[in-house]
């Protein structure tokens, strides 16, 4: 899985000299790229996991046997393809240019004779494998983040993806043992995680909703706006473990400044309103409405409101506040998951090298290690194909 990793990985580099063509979308250049740039051969490799080679072991109808779903430029949805080979794979896609190529699970017969099973009565027509994957979706943190909505974003509120890649990839390899992960820039507004090994791929259902369920820690609160439930006296190693290494230090050294939270009193309010102590946040309400600015700066001063924050919840002196402090941190930096994207062997996920269609970039694969330096706004987009470079 690595070497495969590694060699997705390197496409990338094919665009690096293309970053300041026009971004878009263009069903020509969709076409140069299909042609040109789309790693065929290294996803076949990918998705056949050994078997495409010659050796005894080799399940020969394996890929045969996966689900690929092609969205159309003319609203059309098709499921249920599958292919024998590579060269059927890459003609496949070239005549049909899909604006989506969506990945499915391996079933147990060739989901393009699923109808012929129906037929019969059999349950032969039932996924076998699949990678346990994740979604992760920026515009799932709308209430916290304050410079984007929707499915916009930009390098303030991307720290908040860097910290679900964080969180996730640690967890599935210290916890759970896994090593063969992918993680893929979704096109638009988040990440996608592909688990690879084949204990992954040969989890249930139920095994994968228990998986997606150690990860939770988010409820709705009365109001409808989401809380964290952060439960007995101290936290779990695997949540202590994230609040130190990751999502403290992301949230006083990026977020915090970046969303401006404490700058103004519709920022501050919120966050205040997660004090169940009314007398403190009543007393650090007036302190907080009647300072006035001087040399400092906004940055500063959200610096300084949630260091003074600290100190009260910290301070002892009222029982049962420290942890408001990790609830708060916990509530604006955890990931949010789409957790039926993990439960489910039969969940469709985009393939990376895929094109969205609504920004022109390119789903290209982002190494966890160096996840810091991945900037969004910077992934090649389709329009860089039309560079003389690649014609």
């Amino acid at each position: 899985m690595e070497v495969i990793a590694c060699k997705l990985m390197g496409v990338i580099q094919s665009f690096k000299d293309l970053a300041k063509v026009p971004q878009g979308f263009n069903v020509d250049y969709l076409k140069v790229y299909y042609g040109k740039l789309f790693p065929y051969g290294d996803i076949f490799k990918w998705m056949s996991y050994g078997n495409a080679g010659k050796h005894p072991a080799c399940d020969p109808s394996y890929f045969g046997r996966r689900e690929f779903s092609f969205s159309l430029g003319n609203d059309t949805y098709c499921r249920y393809q599958s292919f024998d080979s590579v060269t059927e794979f890459e003609n496949s896609i070239k005549k049909n240019c899909p604006f989506k190529i969506d990945i499915g699970p391996v079933y147990r017969v060739n989901p393009a004779k699923r109808f012929a099973y129906a037929q019969s009565g059999s349950d032969g027509f039932t996924p076998v494998e699949r990678e346990l994957v994740f979604d992760v979706d920026i515009s799932d943190y709308d209430d916290v983040r304050h410079c984007c909505s929707g499915a916009d974003v930009c390098t303030n509120c991307w720290p908040l993806m860097t910290i679900a890649i964080k969180v996730i990839d640690t967890t599935l390899r210290d916890d759970f043992g896994f090593n063969h992960i992918l993680w893929v820039f979704s096109g638009r507004r988040g990440v996608h995680c592909w688990v690879c090994d084949g204990r992954a791929r040969r989890l249930n259902n139920d095994e994968r909703a228990s998986i997606a369920k150690y990860f939770h820690v988010y409820k709705r609160g009365e109001s409808g706006f989401k809380k964290v439930s952060l439960t007995g006296s101290v936290l779990h190693p695997f949540l202590a473990r994230s609040y130190t290494d990751v999502l403290r230090i992301h949230f006083e050294e990026k977020l915090l400044c970046n969303q401006n939270l404490l700058s103004s009193e519709d920022r501050y309010e919120k966050i205040l309103e997660l004090v169940s102590n009314k007398s403190i946040t009543d007393e650090l309400h007036d302190k907080w409405q009647g300072h006035r600015r001087s040399s400092n700066t906004e940055e500063d001063l959200n610096i300084t409101r949630w260091e003074q924050l600290k100190h009260v919840l910290q301070s002892g002196k009222q029982k049962g506040l420290r942890r408001c402090v990790e609830e708060i941190v916990f509530l604006y930096t955890y990931p949010r998951l789409d957790m039926e994207v993990s439960k489910h062997m039969n969940h469709l996920l985009k393939s990376p090298f895929c094109v969205h269609p609504k920004t022109g970039r390119v789903c290209v694969p982002i190494d966890p290690a160096h996840c810091d330096e991945f900037d969004p706004t910077t992934v090649p987009t389709l329009s860089t194909v039309n560079s003389d470079h690649l014609c």
